[in-house]
């Protein structure tokens, strides 16, 4: 039987190896396609596709088998649950595939795109530009279609030449620009904050107006410190829960993720 063929990874020594390995197989389960086989290549194959050790790979399966993701099975290997979607609350320790893989899994509508003006909140992420490209889409449950999120993209007009409208209906924004347009992504930035329903958001979700939702505002930058995409995101208050992980260094003092 073919075995699934998971994405590469670079990985970041400063945060946990099993962790980074989880994330982006994680990842790659929940954007696979329908054909794509279900069972996972053996733990040896794996480990060594991730260039880490048996024990860090069979660390990072056990996470996403609790998650009920993927079920191992003696003597015939692990396979992805045909069901597998994502769950809530995720745990994000500030990698990049960590952010893929919280986006994934969720399919998307494109609700439209084109030349606009920098909006006005954006102006000091793109000095110099008049106009950015704007995605729209919304983002639906994957067995009920209950719309979660919607989201507004701003990217810089010569990286958007180079993404395909059909990519960011199976991807998230984030994916999109690294392993296909291939942007050198050097960090994120994000902000959490409460907001209440504005009439679009409202309609687009499904949830009344003036209701509590979560918004979240992402700031890609590539290697040369530019921005090259904002996203904005309104999250439904009742399906997403946003955590930082806090840990205490050599000193005492307890430091963020």
């Amino acid at each position: 039987m073919t075995a699934f063929a998971p994405d590469s990874l670079v990985l970041n020594r400063k945060l946990p190896l099993w962790y980074q390995v989880s994330q982006s197989l994680r990842a790659s389960i929940l954007g696979r396609r329908p054909h794509d086989p279900l069972r996972l290549p053996t733990e040896e194959r794996l480990a060594a596709h991730y260039g880490v050790s048996v024990l860090t790979m069979r660390q990072a399966l056990k996470e996403l088998e609790e998650e009920g993701l993927i079920s191992r099975h003696r003597r015939r290997g692990t396979f992805i649950e045909p069901g597998a979607r994502a769950a809530a609350p995720r745990r994000l320790l500030g990698s990049i595939d960590a952010i893929v893989a919280q986006q994934s899994g969720e399919p998307a509508t494109v609700l439209g795109h084109g030349p606009a003006p920098v909006p006005g909140e954006l102006a000091e992420h793109f000095p110099g530009l008049d106009e950015v490209v704007e995605y729209r889409r919304l983002r639906h449950d994957g067995e009920s279609g209950e719309p979660v999120n919607w989201v507004e993209n701003a990217v810089r007009p010569e990286v958007a030449a180079r993404i395909e409208v059909s990519d960011l209906e199976r991807w998230p924004m984030t994916k999109v620009l690294r392993d296909l347009v291939g942007v050198r992504i050097s960090r994120i930035t994000d902000t959490v904050e409460a907001r209440l329903a504005d009439p679009v958001t409202a309609e687009l979700l499904r949830v009344p107006l003036l209701s509590p939702i979560l918004h979240y505002t992402g700031v890609t930058y590539d290697a040369d410190g530019r921005v090259v995409d904002v996203a904005r995101i309104r999250y439904r208050g009742d399906r997403f829960a946003f955590s930082v992980t806090v840990e205490a260094d050599p000193t005492g003092e307890a430091r963020p993720l």
